[in-house]
């Protein structure tokens, strides 16, 4: 894969912390584009071929992960957490985390656990609340973590050591939900800038995502595109066992027809598997309990025709997840064939679907 991603998925960046990989996107972006959107929560896109007569597409990742921040100090000098987006306490047991300060300085610590010698004989909770939680960081009292530089309100991420498997062929990191999206737009704009599209096209990342699509809602407001596609992570559950619409590595991007928010668009759903079987793009249908930005983006103004393009995940809103490259491709080839086909009459047939 493209160095882009593992530099992307290094840098920390909570839900309302991104700056950082803002920062790191808009070097990416803005060789590669006209111009560029930002709105004031602070997504950002670059557009090109912004003077076309057809349709405005949006193509959008999220910078955010999920993480915590520092909600207080306990007389000891542990760490008190609040979570930032959808996270489980047995998750993140003796886990290696990080208080980020805003310059980037480092506060290493590990989420206390007990060990079993301490917990024999006693009655064990089926599931322990993430803000039960408490960061151990070596300090000595409350007064000795403050001057290790704890502050609250500061973002805490989990350590993170990306590898590739032994096969080569998969990758273990933290924050795919979404830094894979992000990239995504960066090569997408790469890869089109010099055509002669269409359509005129957005690309680019939202903020907040994990924090209740709050990104989505004022950047999608501000470009006003006709088409909106979610490039984001997705969990799947062949480690566990599964069905045929919950998702597998290696078998394709993932087509969400239908999660609580957002039931896929039919005539959208019918121009996918179109692009997918002319291509020769490899694919699979989906089902989800959760949301993408795709959800906000469809009420945006007079309301919006959306769809979600997953990449398959294990293990994501943990501590580290699993990718294959071979949907990485698939993903990519699917959003290349979408940008390249949505002409006037292609978005009337879309819509006349329903």
């Amino acid at each position: 894969m493209n160095s882009l991603y593992e530099t992307l998925v290094s840098i920390p960046g909570a839900p309302s912390f991104e700056h950082h990989v803002k920062r790191y996107l808009k070097r990416q972006i803005e060789p590669n584009a006209q111009t560029l959107v930002e709105d004031r929560l602070g997504s950002i896109f670059g557009g090109i071929n912004i003077d076309s007569d057809g349709p405005r597409v949006m193509v959008a990742g999220h910078m955010d992960e999920v993480g915590a921040m520092v909600s207080g100090i306990t007389e000891e000098g542990l760490v008190k957490m609040r979570p930032l987006g959808g996270v489980k306490g047995d998750v993140f047991l003796s886990q290696h985390m990080i208080i980020y300060t805003d310059d980037l300085e480092e506060i290493p610590g590990v989420t206390a656990s007990k060990p079993p010698h301490l917990t024999r004989g006693k009655k064990q909770e089926a599931s322990l609340p993430f803000d039960e939680l408490k960061l151990d960081i070596g300090a000595e009292s409350k007064e000795h973590a403050e001057e290790l530089g704890v502050r609250i309100g500061q973002q805490i991420i989990p350590r993170n050591q990306y590898v590739t498997t032994k096969d080569g062929k998969k990758y273990i990191s933290k924050a795919w939900d979404d830094r894979l999206g992000c990239g995504m737009s960066v090569e997408i704009l790469k890869a089109l800038k010099d055509e002669a599209l269409p359509c005129s096209l957005y690309a680019g990342a939202t903020v907040q995502e994990e924090a209740g699509l709050k990104g989505a809602k004022t950047a999608t407001h501000r470009v006003n595109p006709d088409v909106f596609i979610a490039v984001d992570a997705s969990p799947c559950q062949d480690s566990f066992g599964g069905d045929e619409i919950s998702g597998k590595l290696n078998e394709g991007f993932l087509m969400r027809f239908y999660d609580p928010n957002a039931i896929m668009h039919r005539g959208m759903k019918a121009h996918i598997e179109h692009l997918a079987k002319r291509h020769d793009i490899t694919y699979q249908y989906y089902q989800s309990k959760g949301g993408t930005d795709a959800a906000r983006a469809q009420l945006s103004r007079g309301g919006v025709v959306v769809a979600t393009i997953g990449m398959p995940a294990r293990y994501i809103h943990s501590t580290t997840s699993m990718i294959h490259e071979n949907d990485y491709e698939a993903v990519k080839a699917m959003l290349l064939a979408l940008v390249r086909s949505m002409d006037a009459d292609t978005l009337r047939t879309i819509k006349a679907n329903v």
